[in-house]
């Protein structure tokens, strides 16, 4: 009977003991941390708090957005590098991510090897913009001139390397025509130089052209995805105008390199779950962008594609960070 009772006890004991320990390791426990590579109030930044709003309470803990701009979105991704794997510190980059190889010749980390991939959680197309009583009427209006008078035309953009510079590039690339790229610090002041009838043509994301597309101070010739955009359904796309045309702003969700394959899984399943709850999908459609969700895979072969596929046209164009 002694024993059998001192067997009892053990396994109580044990129970006891794994339930302490599960309780230990469950994530989180402590407050996360997402930075973000900008200034607050823009299109990442409020992605990021939206999002860490929803799973805040889907967890019952603080999620803490630091904003950390400089240098193209280096020296955030730096700090994440630098965390633990262990799910404390996450970071919702851009686009730019993939590209930053090409612009930063000497980056401080490894973009493949020191990151985790856990969703591509957003994208929104790009415009091409003119003033609304601008001659131009349609893209090809634009090419016309720009094969009739080459270097007559050039376009804003929200700086070197940037996706709104990249949308512009692509389209000399494809088009074969010939415009001169201006860069600006940042969309707001791009935008108001082509209002004011200082530059022609401006590329601009998405949180920057809806109200001004639907309040009517700039026209639309064009979005810069293959398929037109469902809410200005009226605004072709480029790739109408040119065969194989077709990029977007993207934003996603990585943590450090080596972070366990179980939490990860975990992680794409919360934010996952939270982009598809009808406050993010809301706040998303007013910046004029999609909710994805994709699986870690899919994000890893996104930003890969969009390494190999940017590298030769920022070669090409000379493009350097400032």
């Amino acid at each position: 009977m002694g024993r059998w009772f001192g067997a009892v006890a053990t396994a109580f004991a044990l129970l006891a003991a794994n339930g302490v320990a599960a309780a230990q390791t469950a994530f989180p426990s402590k407050p996360v941390h997402i930075f973000v590579p900008y200034a607050a109030g823009g299109a990442v930044d409020i992605l990021a708090r939206t999002l860490g709003e929803v799973v805040s309470r889907q967890w019952g803990q603080t999620v803490v957005v630091e904003n950390r701009p400089g240098a193209g979105g280096v020296v955030a991704s730096q700090a994440l590098t630098a965390s633990p794997p262990d799910g404390y510190s996450l970071i919702v980059v851009a686009s730019g991510h993939a590209t930053n190889p090409f612009l930063y010749p000497k980056l401080p980390y490894d973009t493949f090897k020191d990151f985790t991939p856990i969703s591509l959680l957003a994208s929104s197309p790009n415009f091409l913009l003119v003033r609304a009583d601008s001659p131009f009427k349609t893209l090809g209006d634009v090419i016309a001139q720009a094969k009739a008078k080459p270097g007559s035309l050039s376009f804003a953009h929200a700086g070197l390397g940037t996706s709104t510079h990249l949308s512009g590039e692509l389209l000399k690339n494809l088009g074969q025509i010939d415009l001169e790229a201006i860069p600006y610090k940042g969309g707001a002041p791009a935008i108001n130089d082509l209002l004011g009838g200082q530059i022609p043509l401006s590329f601009n994301n998405g949180p920057e052209s809806v109200g001004q597309v639907q309040a009517g101070t700039v026209r639309a010739l064009a979005v810069t995805t293959a398929s037109r955009a469902p809410f200005l359904p009226d605004v072709p796309s480029i790739g109408e105008s040119v065969p194989g045309y077709d990029t977007e702003v993207w934003w996603g969700l990585l943590g450090p390199g080596g972070m366990p394959r179980d939490l990860v899984e975990k992680l794409n399943k919360d934010f996952v779950t939270a982009l598809n709850t009808e406050a993010v999908k809301e706040r998303l459609n007013e910046l004029g962008a999609y909710p994805i969700g994709s699986s870690p895979k899919a994000f890893d072969t996104k930003i890969r594609a969009d390494y190999e596929k940017w590298g030769p046209i920022i070669r090409a164009a000379g493009i350097r960070a400032e």
